[in-house]
């Protein structure tokens, strides 16, 4: 049985959640395996709408298996905000989540000093989210870190007295003040108790569940362009947001991935600091960010929108080993009376195909553009590739060609209901039951 690792192609919110929403009744356990409550993912069916932010989306589907991974950091009262919301619409949560003692803790101190940082930016902000996912990665890197599995050690005092040795003298020069470790240590304790009914050796299960001939599927958050080594740093977040992050943050080994599923929006958006070179200023960047519903589910931030970059799509799909791809939000792209591609950057009289390293080549490269004709139909809920309008075939087919791999799934709106399954060989090596299964769930959902 498959291993399926669904990864996001751009700077992230390209409609992960809706995918693996989609595609999780196939498979026995749905695994975060990095970020933290900086992710938002968003799930629609029929009348009901769900914002995500540390739970995997499998949770919707009763009896799923959900799983944090080590190589998550994890904001204990935002989980417990956030499964109370879950438990409030009906969801039922017991015995179905597990969380790795080996993943790491966001202290208040974390969300403290990452909001202190960004102010002092001022106009350099990198924009994070302000959840103190930054410090806590670095606190983790810098091993003077807290483990979930440390909240209830015996040691925690001196623990947590280490931390704020590290963080204190750092808020105080930004003018931050922040609690005592004393009242740090209680907060800790109480996070201990309520967390424990969710703790496991997520390592070992995921491996058994795998023996047992169990099919896994990995959620991840954010996008390759965000990935702390192959995004566009260091306007990026702090964990490995690419395939590889799978397996470091799950401790499932690389050769137990099966395949990965890349999710591309049908053009590019980003939000916060960073070079964006086919950012569109005025009419139809806001055309895009309007029907797109372009606002982080995080933060409510108004994401920059602008063409579609093959060249993102080229580097992440290269470096993510991806075997097809879902496209997402096509629909939002009816109005248009053209759409461009970007297929290259102009750098100083060249043409590149590549990914520049560098920060200042890809802040002043100029994109170079393929121009297709829009289709000026509604494809919203086209459940079938054939009726689709020929020109928004069209397009499909240059994202395919531009990038080098099969588009598989086509969202054709916000709801699990509305996506075109094709009947490609590459779904039956990816989803367990292959297309006619994901169709089943689809119209189930209707």
């Amino acid at each position: 049985m498959p291993n399926t690792v669904v990864i996001g192609m751009q700077w992230g919110d390209e409609g992960k959640g809706k995918i693996v929403d989609l595609l999780c009744p196939a498979f026995d356990a749905v695994v975060r395996f990095q970020g933290g409550n900086n992710a938002g993912h968003t799930v629609k069916f029929g009348d009901r709408h769900f914002a995500l932010h540390l739970v995997p989306s499998g949770v919707l589907h009763p009896g799923k298996k959900c799983v944090l991974g080590n190589g998550m950091v994890i904001h204990p009262a935002s989980l417990f905000e956030e499964l109370s919301g879950l438990v409030a619409a009906g969801v039922e949560v017991e015995g179905r989540l597990w969380i790795s003692r080996r993943a790491h803790v966001i202290l208040p101190q974390h969300i403290e000093l990452d909001a202190a940082r960004e102010r002092a930016r001022g106009g350099d902000a990198i924009g994070t989210t302000a959840r103190g996912i930054g410090p806590a990665y670095e606190a983790k890197a810098g091993r003077y870190g807290l483990r979930v599995r440390d909240l209830s050690a015996h040691g925690l005092e001196r623990l947590v007295e280490v931390a704020l040795e590290v963080i204190g003298p750092q808020l105080e020069h930004l003018g931050t003040e922040t609690a005592g470790p004393g009242e740090t240590v209680a907060i800790c304790r109480d996070w201990a108790a309520r967390l424990d009914p969710y703790l496991g050796d997520v390592e070992e299960l995921l491996n058994d569940w795998i023996d047992a001939g169990e099919s896994l599927l990995f959620e991840g958050a954010q996008g390759t362009l965000l990935d702390l080594d192959h995004g566009t740093y260091p306007y990026v977040t702090s964990s490995s947001a690419s395939v590889g992050g799978a397996a470091t943050g799950t401790g499932v080994p690389p050769s137990r991935l099966d395949g990965v599923l890349g999710v591309l929006k049908a053009y590019t958006t980003r939000v916060g600091g960073g070079p964006f070179p086919t950012e569109l200023a005025g009419g139809a960047g806001e055309l895009l960010r309007e029907r797109g519903n372009e606002f982080g589910t995080t933060t409510g931030r108004p994401r920059r929108c602008g063409w579609f970059d093959a060249v993102v799509a080229r580097h992440t799909r290269r470096i993510n080993g991806v075997d097809a791809i879902a496209l997402t939000k096509l629909d939002v792209l009816d109005d248009l009376d053209e759409i461009l591609v970007c297929t290259g950057y102009r750098l100083g009289g060249r043409v590149v195909r590549g990914l520049p390293s560098s920060l200042e080549e890809l802040a002043t490269a100029e994109p170079v553009y393929r121009r297709l004709p829009g289709w000026r139909e509604t494809t919203v809920g086209t459940l079938d590739h054939d009726r689709l309008p020929a020109r928004a075939r069209a397009y499909v087919a240059a994202v395919e060609e531009e990038v080098g791999a099969p588009v598989a799934l086509i969202s054709s709106g916000p709801r699990r209901e509305e996506t075109v399954v094709r009947e490609l060989p590459v779904v039956g090596r990816l989803v367990p039951g292959g297309a006619a299964g994901i169709r089943a769930h689809r119209d189930a959902a209707v």
